[in-house]
């Protein structure tokens, strides 16, 4: 087998890897306006970096919300569609080999992928996710993008904002650790809280919120583990954030390396598993 390309393209941001006889290769991301202008800069970055020539492509892949938009073949290329919610689950399971397993697609809101074995079903979702923290930036501290949220978070008190269990009570709750979190921003009613603060405090917010909406959605299922995939699993306030609920829940939240690229590796995946539709 060939080389296969593997895209996910969004609104604006597409991310492109390739899958070389079972080898994940060189995955990239690139931003524009729309999404066929990301879709085509990606594709032609990817070939130009990495010195492959059309000939050496068995076949392009493409999955996400953007995808929709291309009914022609990618440079007359095979090129086929493979639908995003399996794709998420693909990818998730190749880079973390674990069964069964909740998907956590993070991106401007957050779905649900439940593998068990061989099936791969949408589970649900939250509309919580890097949308929800761009606009409230926007909204309460006049930040347009999330780097500059993040970098004003850094020096950010969270114990400002969020009421934990020890605030409330005395007496260790059962199964509840003191430093668990009661109440998001339920401390900045009554205290004074700079722009970092609230920064910080949204951050907290969006992951808490996800990561609690993924554990309910496998109660009396068995799944104890999770693989976080998407945009935010770069940020560093995963990792702090979901130990905790890992503590809290007696659950595991795994972030892969390449998370940001699974959904496209889950594309590429899909052809070689025969689950897609030609253009």
């Amino acid at each position: 087998m060939g080389l296969v390309i593997g895209i996910d393209v969004g609104g604006s941001t597409t991310k492109i890897i390739g899958l070389d006889n079972g080898v994940v290769q060189s995955p990239m991301y690139i931003t524009a306006a729309d999404p066929i202008t990301s879709l085509f800069g990606a594709f032609g970055k990817y070939v130009y970096d990495n010195s492959i020539s059309l000939s050496d492509i068995e076949h392009v892949m493409l999955t996400g919300v953007g995808a929709s938009g291309v009914t022609t073949p990618i440079y007359g290329l095979p090129t086929s569609r493979a639908g995003e919610f399996e794709c998420d689950g693909l990818g998730a399971k190749f880079a973390v080999d674990i069964d069964p397993l909740m998907v956590v697609s993070m991106g401007t809101g957050t779905t649900l992928v439940q593998v068990n074995g061989d099936v791969i079903s949408h589970a649900g979702g939250i509309s919580m996710g890097g949308g929800t923290m761009q606009g409230l930036s926007r909204l309460l501290l006049n930040v347009r993008n999330i780097p500059n949220l993040i970098e004003m978070a850094s020096h950010g008190d969270l114990s400002k904002v969020n009421l934990q269990i020890k605030d409330i009570s005395k007496d260790v709750l059962e199964g509840l650790p003191m430093h668990a979190t009661a109440s998001l921003f339920g401390k900045a009613v009554n205290n004074q809280v700079s722009n970092e603060d609230v920064a910080k405090g949204i951050i907290v917010m969006v992951l808490e919120t996800i990561g609690s909406a993924a554990v309910l959605s496998t109660l009396n299922s068995g799944i104890k583990d999770f693989c976080m995939i998407g945009n935010l699993t770069r940020m560093e306030e995963c990792r702090e954030v979901f130990s905790v609920m890992e503590d809290l829940y007696g659950v595991r939240f795994h972030i892969p390396e390449n998370a940001v690229f699974l959904t496209a590796l889950g594309a590429a995946l899909a052809y070689t598993k025969n689950k897609f539709q030609p253009l």
